[in-house]
């Protein structure tokens, strides 16, 4: 009877043994499942910080990009909104409205300046006041577009302001594209001034870029003048280094062509600069350093 007993308490020791075991591995398996859930959920959090911590670092750059630029007027917040950039009509904003920004210094500081401003201006009827039957001074183009009201009547005074300022100077001395047509059209105005045609004048190839500065490209120019008096020849080297856009000599011979006339070949480097881009900057976000 008492080895009965006793094999009976042995098998229910067993069995709650065994309810024991089961008991702690599912508690286990419970625990190691939310452990691999709560770590999971942990790299998901993280990731979408990160991702939304780089949105708003874009959206801030971009925001900085047209309020330098002054595209927009400045935005209430550190960021442009939705409502702000379906409003923003840039031909419709005053210099006034958008102070200290690119756009605006170029069309207040540059086109006022008075070096710049001292280069001739060609005699043409669109930068011509009628009133005055003088050329457009910069306080004149100022007031006109101070006077703008319509979207379309600043557009025409911006146009204005960029063809008859000291602004029109700028594409001359330095283009921001190649355009050999233009540049030999230049020369080819320069030998008029000086009252003579060109004997030969034509491109001669490029300089490659890694040569000169950062973004600055050039254009070889072969020119010549035959039977020339020194006069002549005097008058046209003095317009050429007097030209607003650079003409860099490599190679100069003058000669004696006769009793009293000269002949003149050169060769000589024009430059111009790459044209302006916006750069788009990709950022890659990963869940995992090395994926």
């Amino acid at each position: 009877m008492a080895k009965e007993v006793a094999i009976g308490k042995r098998a229910k020791i067993s069995e709650a043994q065994q309810y024991m075991l089961f008991a702690v591995l599912g508690a286990s398996i419970f625990l190691g499942v939310a452990i691999s859930l709560v770590i999971h959920f942990s790299k998901q959090i993280s990731f979408n910080a990160e991702v939304i911590m780089a949105e708003d670092q874009a959206i801030d750059a971009y925001s900085d990009v047209i309020k330098s630029v002054g595209v927009c007027k400045s935005p209430r917040a550190k960021a442009y909104s939705n409502d702000e950039l379906k409003a923003c009509d840039p031909d419709g904003i005053d210099i006034s409205e958008i102070p200290g920004t690119l756009r605006a210094n170029i069309l207040e500081t540059l086109a006022a300046d008075e070096a710049l401003n001292s280069v001739p201006k060609d005699s043409g009827s669109s930068c011509i006041n009628a009133k005055t039957e003088k050329n457009y001074t910069y306080k004149e183009l100022n007031e006109i577009y101070d006077k703008a009201k319509t979207p379309e009547e600043l557009v025409a005074a911006s146009q204005l302001i960029k063809g008859c300022s000291a602004l029109r100077i700028i594409p001359d001395a330095l283009p921001a594209f190649k355009n050999e047509e233009a540049l030999l059209a230049s020369l080819n105005k320069l030998f008029l001034l000086s009252g003579r045609e060109p004997e030969t004048l034509s491109p001669s190839g490029t300089i490659e870029a890694s040569d000169l500065g950062a973004g600055l490209n050039a254009v070889i120019v072969n020119l010549s003048l035959e039977d020339a008096t020194t006069k002549e020849t005097t008058r046209l080297l003095t317009n050429i280094e007097r030209s607003i856009r650079e003409f860099n000599f490599n190679t100069m011979t003058i000669s004696w062509s006769g009793s009293s006339s000269l002949s003149f070949r050169g060769q000589a480097t024009a430059f111009y600069r790459d044209e302006s881009t916006v750069v788009e900057v990709n950022k890659i976000i990963q869940a995992e350093e090395n994926e």
